[in-house]
């Protein structure tokens, strides 16, 4: 039956099927709210309620799903974003000790500084794909996680110790591969917590962690480098080191005893709380997590089934794209505290000079991301930040006045910043099961994406001070790419919604796979599953 033959009533229906699985956010913009039922409280014929919540009324169901979802929050989101500032302390505070006297002491040319800073992505692009692979068989965040951090930080504290340039090297590329783990690890952790409408403000409050660590990873090496050059006839530099890989690996000890696995295997929830918290992924998906709760034979062959399946779909390509143009852009935080210091203030005020930019990302990530969540809307919460990131980087490489360079500043890294956040959660969002390919697919977009970080280093050789044009033109360049693919993605997958309302109507059976609708079922689309645009 075609959209046009459509009677009143089955067009009715069809409404109450979207509003039935909204979220509590988007319900209240439908007047039809106080007569829908509700597929998370009163189940569906594909999805009955789970035993342990059919004695439940509704109301109780929609408590104990609110209940739920601040107790996830507060028991995943403090630690995991604690974990990521130290994360990315450790793999950004080479920066600062540049400003600490690191290249003088170890007698670093412009380039083989550089190539320090760069090589910590190599190791980090080979690990991505196998650590989050390895994370979803063992099923223990709760302990790999830790443990890498642990690692870590033990890395990083030792390159204190570095005399010269190869034993800098040897820890940087070290350093890349163990953090590898963390990052991409974490969104796949959130992804199988979350439902697709919560991921993108989740995805904004871990990624919280690193712009808060970029505004005090000013103010600490700001501290370190006025107070405790020459102490114990050390260089603030290699005080910098130990200060933070020594507090990363006390926290990640503190962190095991924090965070939990996955739902199923959660032991600090009730049995109605893990009953409710796999069935509202399973509403949201259309569809359980098929590769939980199997032996190691059937793990390997989701494992491997998973991983085709995120090569196969050109949707991994296009977010890859995206992503990779976005993390291009922000390469420049990488060096920020080297093109802070083209404002001529000395050193300790330049480290100071780079903790506003990234207060103000915090606010503005975060609004993003709450909006974007809100709205159900992706595409332009991804354009209009990178438009306003363009804007910078040709201010930057037009002027040396000190207001206009220093509001580029101010715009670059929140604007780009917010861009990320929400193509991040646009991964999930896109290829939501089964878990093995959404951890593939995240693992290896991030691991590409984050690869132009090897290149983007060459582009800041301290003889192009203080413009760096180069570098602003190739960041205002790969923005713009990123705005392109995002809008191809979005036109692909409103096309592919097309075919799964197509299916709903019942044009293409009772089952099977919905044709040109990216993998989802029959059954998903008449449960109400449509991709996020």
């Amino acid at each position: 039956m075609s959209a046009v033959q459509l009677n009143s009533q089955d067009f009715f229906k069809q409404q109450i099927s979207h509003v039935e699985h909204a979220s509590p956010d988007h319900k209240a913009s439908f007047d039809v709210e106080e007569s829908v039922p509700n597929p998370l409280t009163q189940g569906t014929t594909r999805h009955p309620l789970p035993v342990e919540l059919q004695g439940l009324s509704p109301e109780e169901i929609e408590h104990l799903n609110v209940k739920l979802r601040r107790k996830i929050d507060a028991r995943l989101l403090p630690m995991l974003v604690i974990m990521y500032i130290m994360n990315y302390l450790d793999r950004n505070n080479i920066a600062s000790a540049r400003l600490g006297g690191l290249e003088d002491d170890l007698g670093l040319s412009s380039v083989q500084f550089q190539t320090t800073v760069s090589i910590l992505f190599v190791g980090y692009l080979l690990m991505q794909l196998p650590s989050n692979l390895f994370l979803d068989a063992i099923g223990k965040p709760s302990i790999y996680l830790p443990t890498a951090m642990v690692i870590w930080g033990v890395i990083s504290t030792a390159t204190a110790a570095c005399q010269g340039f190869v034993g800098l090297l040897i820890c940087r590329f070290f350093l890349g591969f163990i953090e590898a783990a963390y990052f991409p690890g974490c969104l796949f952790f959130l992804s199988s917590w979350y439902t697709r409408k919560e991921l993108s403000f989740r995805t904004a409050a871990l990624y919280s962690g690193a712009l808060i660590s970029g505004a005090f990873s000013g103010l600490i090496a700001a501290g370190v480098v006025d107070g405790m050059d020459g102490l114990h006839g050390l260089r603030a530099w290699r005080w910098l080191f130990i200060i933070e890989g020594a507090l990363t690996v006390g926290i990640a000890f503190l962190a095991i005893w924090i965070l939990p696995d996955f739902p199923a295997t959660t032991k600090w929830l009730t049995p109605q709380e893990r009953a409710l918290a796999i069935y509202r992924l399973e509403i949201d998906a259309g569809e359980v997590d098929a590769d939980r709760g199997h032996g190691a034979g059937a793990k390997m062959k989701f494992l491997m089934k998973g991983g085709a399946l995120a090569f196969k779909d050109i949707r991994t390509y296009m977010l890859m794209v995206v992503l990779l143009g976005i993390v291009s852009s922000g390469g420049v935080t990488n060096f920020f505290p080297t093109v802070v210091a083209t404002l001529g203030y000395n050193r300790v005020n330049s480290l100071l000079l780079t903790a506003p930019p990234y207060v103000l990302a915090v606010a503005c990530t975060f609004f993003n991301a709450w909006h974007a969540d809100r709205t159900g809307e992706r595409f332009l919460h991804i354009a209009i930040p990178l438009c306003i990131s363009i804007a910078a980087f040709i201010i930057a490489a037009c002027t040396i006045k000190l207001a206009p360079r220093y509001l580029s500043m101010m715009l670059m890294v929140p604007s780009v910043y917010s861009a990320f956040v929400v193509a991040l959660a646009w991964i999930s969002n896109s290829m939501p099961r089964p878990p093995a390919k959404r951890a593939a697919a995240l693992a290896f977009i991030n691991a590409v994406s984050n690869g132009s970080s090897i290149y983007v280093s060459y582009l800041y050789p301290l003889s192009d001070s203080p413009r760096y044009q180069m570098a602003m033109g190739v960041n205002a360049g790969t923005a713009a790419v990123s705005i392109c693919m995002a809008f191809g993605l979005r036109t692909l997958l409103r096309k592919m919604n097309r075919q799964l309302e197509s299916a709903e109507m019942g044009e293409f059976g009772a089952t099977g796979e919905v044709p040109g609708g990216g993998g989802v079922s029959v059954e998903q689309a008449k449960s109400g599953f449509r991709y996020l645009t």
